[in-house]
């Protein structure tokens, strides 16, 4: 019965704040009481309140735990009896303590509703894999995994799962596959990726559990001895139809087909990637899928259907399983708008086509060196201000460009490069070298590679749960394009302080952000327009979704076999002559109110924050004068979303939050520490004091000068340097100043002076 009855259950890890360098979580959503029918079943929740409150109300909370648990039965109890609700009719009926239904009774009522038959039953009822190195399924892994089963068991051919990159895809999946398996219902299964990595990645994961019913397909000759099958698209088609190699197997061999990354090449109607998907057709089959992708030619919801369970970015934000982000928008000169004059040449010495250029143009159709070496040095001077060894992932427009950054950023970290050569390395399809390095940049111990330049291979299906920056130099027009590669930066590795994430974008990519379908439910477009530029200005902040072009088919590496590149048209290269320079640059935050991603300049985003608080001058004045800590207010502040160390470096200036609050939010000239402390000794308000008290006094008066406000609220700093050598803190404040009171008296009037307004 223990195991049936869990109390103060946690099913949320805690949103994660970021304050500047400070990292808290928030409260983890907890219910009172789960009751279990078995492990992976949840029946009922119970919400508790005391004596003081009527039987019913816990039970709107209960009710919100149990529509994102999905359980059905919901309670609410004062202790002297339990209001029940029935999520299966919507009625509510009061329940005595003698009468509450027991397990049996639960589980007799939720067979009945759902319409359970004995043959679904068996796999409704089948355990999770558990193991000595297996976990429990977080809460959404649960409901994912049981709606597929369950859907899967009343016969439904084509499934789909929506969750987002990093909230354990692959573990879902493998969890599904061995409770049909295990139940019998399901007896020979494939698994199908398109990367070599994501096949490596499973058969070294969770996967390993099916030990030697599990073979990975590879060569040309199929193995029908196993009962588990992992294999790529590519092994498996080809295209020559005498090299198929999946119809070495007859088309029902496989009784269960799950498919990875489903929105790439499978979802189009005339993909050889598909064919595979048609010749087992009568397979159940299960798309797995962070973006599914809907546009005029391809729809993974026409083939799959509606997705059974969907688990967002934004969902997995809140709940803190994912990390959070900020944004650093660069817009350069040029990319708005450049024509080049009569003087311009390219690298041959011919004359520029006199037209008007953008960032659409750039490193696609034409090359500026002086471009990619000023991206090179802002992406450099984030690393160098923040963590020299934060591994990041740079997308550029193709191979060629990705090549020519990867040389700019080793000229511009000739240092770290001189250590180790593979602090910056490019990783493209066309380069073994650089894949080889995969395992070692997505590897949390291996500390090189640091700098990862990319175009396409990168994007999706490799789990780099240590990257902390994420840079866009390369137009992304396609939304589930850009859904994948935040996601590389979405994990969490508590290990490895890795808790949030920086998006640095140099091509206007995140102003997708904005799109409703960035984290909402998939909207296919019909008819989107070809002929509408989606690319007009680099600091556009919307996009229209029927404006969006999927990528350019010459952009994927190994998308598709069908997919046959084009003659490519050589690029114009400029040398010199052509300098860039930063016009405008934004940062964003996620709004903790919203979870939107705020759209607004730093400062004008801070004053409405600190206004929502303290509406007057006056109103800030009374709340710091009257302060005991002051660190208190920076404490509200920052936890209103106001982020102050980054305020303060957008400001440029040396000063308090006193003043950086006085300057931002109510337009009163800053003073800077110095200046307040110097004014304190012009005015010679503490003449009275001579000696050693005189001594600590201007002592105060340099920490406050160095570190600002908190320095002087503190009693503990009078166990350092200098006041040490003046005396230990019972000395200081006993015999000095004549007792506690006196001393801080002091302090008050101390800050009462340097505070005060001119």
């Amino acid at each position: 019965m223990q195991h049936q009855i869990r109390e103060e259950v946690s099913f949320t890890a805690g949103r994660i704040n970021v304050r500047g360098k400070t990292i808290s979580r928030g409260e983890k959503k907890r219910a009172d009481y789960i009751l279990y029918y078995k492990n992976n079943l949840p029946i009922a929740i119970i919400e508790a309140k005391d004596a003081n409150h009527s039987v019913g109300d816990g039970m709107q909370q209960a009710l919100g735990y149990a529509k994102v648990l999905d359980i059905p039965f919901v309670y609410s109890s004062n202790g002297s009896g339990f209001l029940e609700h029935d999520f299966f009719n919507g009625s509510e009926r009061e329940v005595s303590i003698d009468a509450f239904p027991d397990p049996a009774d639960l589980y007799r009522r939720y067979r009945e509703q759902k319409k359970l038959t004995p043959e679904i039953e068996e796999a409704v009822l089948q355990d999770y894999y558990q193991g000595l190195t297996s976990h429990e399924p977080r809460y959404y892994q649960r409901v994912a995994i049981n709606h597929a089963v369950e859907v899967a068991a009343r016969g439904q051919k084509r499934i789909l799962l929506v969750m987002a990159t990093g909230t354990g895809k692959t573990y879902t999946a493998f969890q599904i596959i061995w409770r049909l398996w295990k139940a019998r219902k399901k007896k020979r299964i494939l698994f199908l990726v398109d990367r070599t990595a994501l096949a490596a990645q499973t058969m070294q994961g969770d996967f390993r559990h099916f030990g030697d019913k599990m073979t990975k397909i590879e060569g040309r000759i199929a193995d029908p001895s196993y009962e588990v099958y992992i294999a790529l698209y590519q092994g498996l088609t080809s295209a020559e139809e005498q090299n198929k190699l999946f119809k070495q197997f007859s088309p029902d061999f496989f009784d269960l087909v799950v498919i990875d990354e489903c929105h790439r090449g499978s979802a189009k109607e005339n993909s050889v990637w598909r064919e595979i998907l048609e010749y087992y057709s009568t397979a159940t089959q299960i798309g797995l899928t962070a973006t599914p992708k809907e546009t005029k030619d391809i729809s993974t919801q026409d083939y799959f259907g509606d997705a059974v369970y969907t688990y967002s970015l934004k969902q997995g934000i809140e709940d803190g399983f994912l990390a959070p982000y900020k944004v650093i928008r660069y817009v350069l000169d040029k990319d708005i708008e450049w024509r080049p004059n009569e003087l311009v040449r390219d690298q041959h010495g011919s004359p520029i086509e006199d037209r008007v250029y953008n960032a659409s143009d750039y490193d696609r159709n034409i090359v500026i060196k002086n471009r990619t070496k000023l991206v090179a040095q802002k992406i450099t001077e984030f690393v160098r201000d923040t963590d020299p060894m934060q591994k990041a992932i740079i997308f550029c427009v193709d191979i060629d460009h990705a090549e020519r950054m990867r040389e700019e950023l080793v000229n511009a970290n000739s240092d770290h490069v001189s250590k180790n050569h593979r602090y910056v390395v490019r990783i493209t399809g066309d380069n073994d070298e650089g894949k080889k390095e995969i395992e070692n940049f997505i590897n949390p111990e291996s500390p090189y590679p640091v700098l990862v330049t990319t175009s396409k291979l990168l994007t999706t299906g490799v789990d780099a749960q240590t990257c902390k920056l994420i840079v866009l130099d390369s137009p992304i027009n396609s939304m589930s394009e850009f859904k994948q590669i935040i996601g590389r930066g979405t994990r969490v590795n508590e290990d490895y302080g890795k808790y949030y994430f920086t998006i640095m974008d140099f091509r206007g990519a995140t102003r997708l952000f904005a799109d409703p379908n960035f984290d909402g439910e998939p909207v296919k477009i019909y008819e989107p327009d070809d002929k509408t530029s989606i690319k007009q200005h680099i600091e556009d902040e919307t996009v229209n979704p029927t404006d969006i072009k999927e990528e350019n088919p010459q952009e994927e590496i190994l998308i598709d076999p069908t997919v046959e590149e084009g003659e490519k048209k050589e690029k114009i290269v400029i040398t010199q002559g052509v300098e860039f320079d930063v016009a405008t640059k934004m940062i964003q935050y996620i709004d903790p109110a919203t979870g939107k991603l705020i759209a607004e300049n730093l400062t004008d985003y801070s004053k409405k924050q600190i206004l929502g608080t303290l509406p007057s001058l006056d109103e800030f004045i009374q709340k710091w004068s009257t302060a005991e800590r002051k660190d208190a207010i920076i404490q509200e502040l920052e936890s209103r979303g106001v982020p102050l160390e980054e305020l303060q470096k957008e400001i440029g200036l040396n000063v308090d939050v006193f003043d950086l609050v006085l300057h931002v939010a109510y337009n009163r000239k800053p003073l800077t520490r110095s200046e307040r402390v110097a004014n304190v000794r012009k005015g010679d308000y503490f003449a009275k004091y001579e000696g050693k008290a005189r001594q600590v006094i201007e002592a105060l008066l340099d920490k406050y000068a160095d570190q600002g406000s908190i320095a002087i609220d503190d009693i503990g700093d009078l166990e350092v340097s200098p006041f040490a050598e003046i005396g230990t803190p019972v000395e200081i404040v006993n015999d000095i100043f004549g007792g506690r009171e006196k001393y801080f008296g002091v302090l008050k009037t101390l800050q009462e002076k340097l505070y005060a307004l001119n």
